[in-house]
């Protein structure tokens, strides 16, 4: 009985089994199979690509990712293929994967492109301001965390949005004067536009991919993370005051925006930390880097300046696990696959709060177009990922939500006016402005 259970899983996921025994052929076959979903993932949450890339099957590997494997879908562990590609250490896999990544996140927006522009054509024009508070727990942090006010204008379907926190990433920043230009009667190619106004530069948002490499020297160096946020539990309570006589909170936001005050409980953060693939000199260089979290991003860049091209590492031993013992494992306990892993993990319970606003003029839907266009911006991304969650009645008008696993950012909408006008030269790339493809590596 044991063998016809294992039999039928292997009939279950060809492309996984495939892949574990290295077969191309049979691969190859099965993914020209109608019904053989490349995306779909096994008991313990792995795709084929997964295993490809854990197993260093590069040939599985190569003809998965022509076939539109997803590059960005995580296991039940919360590791993507990309994070065990850079575990596996092989260079070429890395970047073909990290190429595959930003080729597929430009199709999910390109896919969705007539139906934001249709959305955005129905909206009033609107200028707005959203005004982020970085604050923290770990005591001394919260004094050099940065504060913005980012301003938003939308014109037909066009947005632009300034900002003076260029990036914030794992307890690195960069502050400047940045603007964001989204236009929608533009072409693909000149759709995004990013705008350096102290060096007065522009880059536009790539969608082909020229050199990655240095993009991929970082990841070989750095720790593979994987952060995800558990809403399973999450519940919604109205935030109450008084000591003896408790009655429901109430705030005006804005000098105008009566709110219901929420706190959300049964947010848990749970972060993990990878670092097998990692010398003793890169941990040593990681550390250093840390040190310079006051200095800003471009510090760190600096201080990463001697990196200099990562060679591929020495793979590890080759699996002498089965299929069969694979697939019959406990689940999300199967046997090592690739190098032992050497992980930190912390579960955070979390505690947020919103303000709800049946007056503000915005709703919750529009919301999520504006930053569906800004999401490159990844403090952005955060937000539109809470404002997914199903949220009380009303315009989430102030949110305290967390952003690192130390951090956290609160979010006020503090003005929003819709206008009869707006200067249409706000949309566009300033003459003396040159442009520089390098100015913003991540976009």
């Amino acid at each position: 009985m044991a063998e016809e259970k294992i039999d039928s899983l292997a009939e279950e996921f060809p492309l996984h089994n495939s892949v574990f025994n290295n077969d191309i052929k049979g691969l190859s076959q099965h993914l020209q199979q109608v019904g053989n979903d490349v995306s779909k993932k096994d008991k313990h949450g792995n795709t084929a690509l997964h295993l490809a890339v854990m197993l260093g099957h590069k040939e599985c590997t190569h003809l998965l990712l022509a076939h539109g494997a997803p590059v960005k879908i995580k296991n039940l562990e919360g590791w993507s293929p990309l994070a065990e590609a850079i575990s596996y250490g092989d260079r070429q896999t890395i970047s073909s994967l990290l190429r595959k990544l930003k080729q597929q996140s430009r199709q999910q927006m390109e896919s969705r492109r007539a139906n934001l522009i249709n959305a955005l054509r129905q909206m009033k024009d609107f200028y707005m301001e959203l005004k982020w508070d970085f604050h923290s727990w770990v005591p001394l942090v919260s004094r050099i965390l940065p504060s913005d006010i980012c301003k938003i204008h939308k014109s037909g379907s066009s947005i632009r949005l300034d900002t003076t926190l260029v990036d914030f990433t794992d307890m690195r920043w960069e502050r400047g004067d940045i603007s964001f230009i989204f236009r929608g009667d533009k072409s693909t190619h000149e759709s995004l536009t990013v705008l350096d106004n102290e060096f007065q530069c522009y880059q536009r948002m790539r969608y082909e991919e020229n050199d990655i490499e240095e993009e991929v020297d970082v990841l070989m160096s750095s720790d593979i993370l994987a952060a995800q946020m558990s809403t399973k539990a999450i519940q919604f309570s109205r935030a109450q005051s008084g000591w003896i006589f408790r009655e429901d909170r109430k705030e005006v936001v804005g000098g105008q925006y009566n709110c219901d005050l929420y706190s959300i409980n049964g947010l848990v953060l749970k972060s993990r930390k990878r670092r097998e693939h990692l010398s003793t000199d890169d941990l040593k260089k990681n550390k250093a880097l840390v040190e310079t979290i006051t200095k800003g991003r471009r510090a760190s860049i600096e201080a990463n300046g001697d990196l200099g091209r990562r060679n591929s590492l020495l793979p590890p031993p080759e699996t002498t696990v089965t299929w069969n013992e694979y697939i019959s494992a406990e689940v999300g306990k199967y046997p090592k696959l690739g190098r032992d892993i050497v992980f930190k993990q912390s579960n955070k319970c979390l505690r947020a709060t919103v303000a709800m606003s049946k007056d503000f003029p915005l709703s919750v839907e529009m919301l999520l177009n504006v930053l569906e266009v800004i999401a490159p911006f990844k403090h952005f991304s955060k937000l539109r990922e809470f404002v997914t969650l199903k949220l009380p009645s009303g315009f989430p008008v102030k949110i305290e939500i967390p952003v690192l696993t130390t951090v956290s950012a609160k979010i006020t909408f503090q003005k929003f006016e819709f206008c009869d006008f707006i200067a249409q030269e706000l949309f566009e790339i300033p003459n003396h402005y040159v442009e520089d493809n390098r100015r913003f590596p991540d976009l």
